[in-house]
């Protein structure tokens, strides 16, 4: 595969994110119906898993869109604080074998970025907690570009990098950003998408360290 610039996604694609995410969502949901805006119900690990990929927004668009927009904000602003408290007291982690992957495609001279619908302090949390320069040119977070999609930042990655590109991730918003600037990409089935998400992928990778595979 002739590739310069490997552009991934992060959440369900190199960090493990459930971990520190349904903690974080389970403790912002019960203030909410604590605050009488949110009628408690069971809500499970499946349907938390399938909001991530969205950025914040279309996440609450998606669970709650009759909640008042100032509910909201707060809300995503507790959840992304929770967040970054657990990744500054080590609790993230990286799926197995990303390191080892991430370092075999460095050492082979790819450029490598991130591309996530993450806010900015949750980039910085990260990049600061697991060295990320060690691997990774630079960390877009959607935050810093006004939330806008992924097909429309990828173009500040195209204009700053030089191509052929390679477009990895597990969610159908990687997908579209791959067609949109016209690259190849590698759906990861370990993620959190669901199932017929990724439907027409040119590669599908079953485990992290199938990646290296298929751009080698």
């Amino acid at each position: 595969m002739m590739t310069k610039t490997i552009i991934f996604d992060y959440d369900g694609t190199i960090h493990h994110t459930l971990g520190i995410y349904e903690p974080a969502f389970r403790e912002t949901y019960q203030w909410l119906t604590e605050q009488k805006v949110a009628e408690e119900r069971e809500i499970g690990s499946a349907e938390i898993a399938g909001w991530l990929g969205l950025n914040s927004k279309e996440m609450w668009n998606t669970f709650l869109p009759e909640l008042d927009q100032s509910y909201k904000e707060q809300a995503s602003r507790m959840v992304g604080d929770l967040m970054v408290r657990q990744i500054r007291k080590h609790k993230a982690v990286w799926y197995p074998g990303a390191e080892e992957m991430l370092t075999a495609l460095k050492n082979r001279g790819y450029h490598l970025v991130i591309l996530s619908n993450c806010k900015a302090s949750y980039r910085e949390a990260h990049w600061k907690e697991f060295g990320m320069e060690r691997w990774f040119d630079r960390f877009y977070d959607c935050e810093s570009y006004g939330f806008r999609p992924k097909t429309e930042i990828v173009q500040e990655i195209i204009r700053e990098y030089s191509g052929p590109y390679l477009v990895v991730g597990d969610r159908r918003q990687d997908l579209e950003c791959a067609r949109s600037c016209k690259s190849p990409f590698i759906g990861c089935l370990y993620g959190y998408g669901e199932k017929g998400e990724l439907n027409g992928a040119d590669y599908y990778a079953e485990h992290i360290e199938d990646i290296l595979q298929m751009v080698i």
